[in-house]
């Protein structure tokens, strides 16, 4: 394929840059790269900012022309330039007005058709996740032959998960996808069909301890229920126990003097080390020393030892899961 670009960039620069498009793609299609790898590809190859929009599925992605991964903004303008991803309404958009050029067109067609190997492996919520339908099969008291018969409607493939959305929705996917890039969610574990009702258990367990990962409201966006170890049943024992645990109530107190505690003791635990989490939090070594003696002198405990950050730890995610789903 390079040599081909090569010979073509004498004859016709557009077709030898087409050409190049084609194999970038097929590079990725080959690899079996995601979706943010493809409309990453598709931007930094038509100099534009690039996103894929599927209703169906309720996933956006969005890239800059310098391949950088951002949120949304607005609705894409009719006038851009756009082709169908998938039949269940999927487009691919270059955020651009004007007319299309050669290598523009084919960014379009080759990024759309691997975007849509990528749809193909994750079942829209038209028919495989038809909320209905997938109610039946994680519900643990239908009969399992009526599950087994409602997945092989839907199509489930044989090793799957649930996935549990902070909107109550759910998702069924294959083993080894997880939910749309960006998306704040639960993991269940993996299992067969028959064993979908207790992976939705572990997906919405699961969903409790995510974050929306901001100052206010820091944490992981995605939890898997299968890294949660013991801290599955410390959540279940906490749900026993009437009111939030005194050490929930004092970290609350501590977030209302303070706006920067959760996020400073977030980064205190999930970093490796207090310099790695002084960079997470973009201050200064001693910056973070100073809040750190703050942080203790509310909290009443160290945080300076492992007894301690492990009570920080524990804390932090019973406070996520006692704020009940995550759907903030």
């Amino acid at each position: 394929m390079n040599d081909l670009a090569l010979r073509l960039a004498q004859l016709d620069p557009q077709a030898s840059a087409a050409v190049r498009v084609v194999g970038h793609f097929d590079s990725l299609m080959a690899s079996r790269a995601g979706l943010q790898s493809i409309v990453r590809g598709a931007a930094s190859l038509a100099g534009c900012p690039v996103r894929l929009v599927d209703p169906a599925r309720r996933l956006t992605v969005r890239v800059l022309a310098d391949g950088v991964a951002v949120p949304p903004e607005g609705e894409p303008d009719p006038a851009w330039p756009a082709t169908e991803v998938s039949a269940d309404g999927a487009v691919l958009v270059l955020e651009r007005t004007g007319p299309v050029g050669t290598v523009e067109a084919v960014v379009l067609e080759r990024a759309a058709a691997a975007a849509a190997a990528v749809l193909a492996r994750s079942p829209s919520r038209g028919r495989g996740h038809d909320p209905a339908f997938l109610r039946v099969v994680l519900d643990d008291d239908v009969d399992e032959a009526e599950r087994l018969a409602v997945a092989r409607r839907l199509g489930l493939p044989a090793s799957c998960r649930a996935v549990a959305l902070p909107d109550g929705g759910a998702l069924v996917v294959a083993a080894g996808d997880g939910p749309p890039p960006g998306q704040r969610a639960g993991i269940g574990g993996v299992g067969g069909v028959a064993d979908l009702p207790a992976s939705w258990a572990g997906a919405r367990l699961a969903l409790r301890l995510t974050a929306a990962g901001t100052d206010d409201d820091p944490g992981p966006r995605v939890v898997s229920a299968e890294s949660l170890g013991a801290l599955a049943l410390l959540v279940r024992a906490a749900d026993a126990e009437p009111g939030p645990q005194p050490d929930v109530r004092t970290l609350d107190r501590a977030a209302a003097n303070a706006p920067w505690v959760l996020a400073t003791l977030d980064a205190v635990v999930r970093a490796d080390s207090l310099r790695g989490a002084a960079r997470v939090l973009r201050v200064h070594h001693s910056t973070l020393q100073d809040r750190l003696a703050s942080a203790e002198s509310m909290l009443g405990w160290d945080l300076r030892c492992a007894e301690g950050r492990l009570r920080l730890h524990l804390a932090l995610a019973l406070r996520r899961a006692a704020r009940g789903t995550g759907s903030r």
